[in-house]
Parts: C-alpha cells; sequence; structure tokens
C-alpha cells in the first residue's frame, strides 16, 4: 500500500466514521471502485485507532468527567455516573450481536451490492427521522436532553448500533436518528451517539486483532499516514457534525446515501 493509498483511507475512514454515511461502506467502495486491494488487519486497527484518538479527543471533558465519576464517589458526580452507566447498557446489544453474529456480518463485507443496498437503507432512516423532527419542532414539541436519556433509550439506540455492524447501515446516522424518534433534542443525540461510539470503536479494534496482525508489507510511513489522517479527519467530522446539527436535519445526508447506493448498484449490475 502506498502512502497515497493510506492517505485516501484515512480520510475516508475518519470523516464516514462519524458523518452519517457509514465508514464501511466506503472503506468496501473506495477500494472497489479503484482496484485496490482490501485493507489489511493491521491497517484497519490503525484507522480504528485514529478515530478513537479522534472522538475521545474530541468528547475528553465527558470521558474525563465519566471516569472520575465512578473513582471518585462523589455524589455531586451522579449525572456523570448514569451517563456512564447509559453508555454501557448502550453498547451490550453491539457486542452481543458481534459475537453471535460476526460471520455473517463478514460475508456482507464481500458482497458490495449488498453493502449498497444497507446504504439506502441508511437513506429511509436519515429521511424519516428529518421528516418527523420538521414536524415535530412545527408544532413547538419540547425535546429531551442528555441529562434526561432513560435505560429505554439506551438500549433502543443500542440494538440501532448492533445493526449498523452490516457495511452499510451507517453507526452514528442510525443511532442519532434513533436518538431524535425517541425524542432526544439534536445534539443530545448526537453527544450520546458519539460517546456511545468510544467502547464500540474501541472494542472493534481488539476485535480486528482476534487473528493477530497481518504482515502484508505497509510501511511504517503508511501506517502513520493512514493513522493521522483518520484522526485528524475524524475530529474535523465530529466537530462539524456537532455544529451542524443544530440547525439542520439530516436530510442532505440521505440524499448522499441514495445516490452512492444507486450508482452502485448500478455499476454493478452494468459493468
Amino acid at each position: 500500500m502506498s502512502t497515497l493509498q493510506a492517505l485516501i483511507l484515512g480520510l475516508v475512514q475518519g470523516l464516514t466514521e462519524f458523518l452519517p454515511i457509514s465508514s464501511s461502506a466506503h472503506l468496501v467502495i473506495v477500494p472497489d471502485l479503484l482496484g485496490w486491494e482490501q485493507p489489511s488487519t493491521t491497517f484497519d486497527v490503525v484507522l480504528h485507532a485514529g478515530t478513537l484518538v479522534a472522538v475521545a479527543g474530541y468528547f475528553r471533558h465527558e470521558l474525563l468527567s465519566i471516569a472520575a465519576a465512578f473513582v471518585g464517589g462523589d455524589k455531586r458526580d451522579a449525572h456523570w455516573r448514569r451517563l456512564g452507566f447509559l453508555v454501557a447498557a448502550g453498547t451490550v446489544p453491539a457486542v452481543v450481536a458481534g459475537v453471535l453474529f460476526e460471520k455473517r456480518f463478514e460475508e456482507f463485507f464481500l458482497n458490495p451490492t449488498a453493502v449498497a443496498g444497507f446504504l439506502l437503507v441508511t437513506g429511509i432512516l436519515l429521511i424519516g427521522t428529518g421528516l418527523m423532527i420538521e414536524a415535530s419542532e412545527d408544532v413547538g414539541s419540547k425535546r429531551r436532553g442528555i441529562t434526561q436519556v432513560t435505560v429505554k433509550d439506551a438500549v433502543y439506540i443500542g440494538l440501532m448500533q448492533a445493526m449498523a455492524i452490516a457495511p452499510g447501515i451507517s453507526r452514528s446516522g442510525s443511532t442519532i436518528a434513533t436518538g431524535l424518534f425517541l425524542g432526544l433534542g439534536r445534539e443530545a443525540a448526537a453527544r450520546y451517539s458519539f460517546l456511545l461510539s468510544v467502547p464500540v470503536i474501541a472494542g472493534a479494534t481488539v476485535f480486528s486483532l482476534r487473528h493477530g496482525l497481518s504482515a502484508t508489507g505497509e510501511s511504517v510511513a503508511a501506517l502513520l499516514v493512514g493513522f493521522a489522517a483518520a484522526a485528524l479527519s475524524g475530529f474535523a467530522a465530529i466537530r462539524f457534525l456537532m455544529g451542524f446539527i443544530r440547525r439542520h436535519s439530516l436530510k442532505a445526508f440521505a440524499y448522499y446515501c441514495w445516490v452512492l447506493g444507486g450508482s452502485m448498484i448500478l455499476w454493478h449490475f452494468f459493468r
């Protein structure tokens, strides 16, 4: 793998991990379109580590507060302990699904047409939620903040995160859309979604190591470029989306998913 390929894949991973357009789909589609080999396990681990640095860096205050709440035990930290428990509760469905349906999910990664179909599903989720939010805001419905997330909310959002293991179902898109559907505010849904991504991305990084690191010839430079590109673009994507979602719905990303998914289906049908 050249450093240019590593740069492109790192940027793709960082941007699409946090924008609601599915990173797993893009890491299948981009090499397929460009005729590149699928990245090695080593490179996959490096990219996940980069995005983990991005989300942990952006939400460092929240993560440190949650950690301190469990260590300190101060009653004033009850909010942060509760949020930590809710993140843990929302992570359980993805862990269970990953263990039980690992082989089935891996089969989807080998089928670009199926990935394209899942992108169409992501678009439906985003457009449907966007229309619902606009309707509720028109009638002045009040939405809940992150301090009002319930265990039931965490479980439902976690179930959608589990479904997003399938490439093409956006993790951020499906979890934010579910949070909005359940009555969370725009920023609250996005913030909880990103906090929920921390244990999942960390778990995916460790899970990728279960068969060991593969030696396929990536240079140290390519690995470092991929890591840096994923970390920096991931941080930029989170910052952008947190500002974007305060003022806009996610419908624009739905159209993108439909165009990309539909184009990929036609590409494989006619080539």
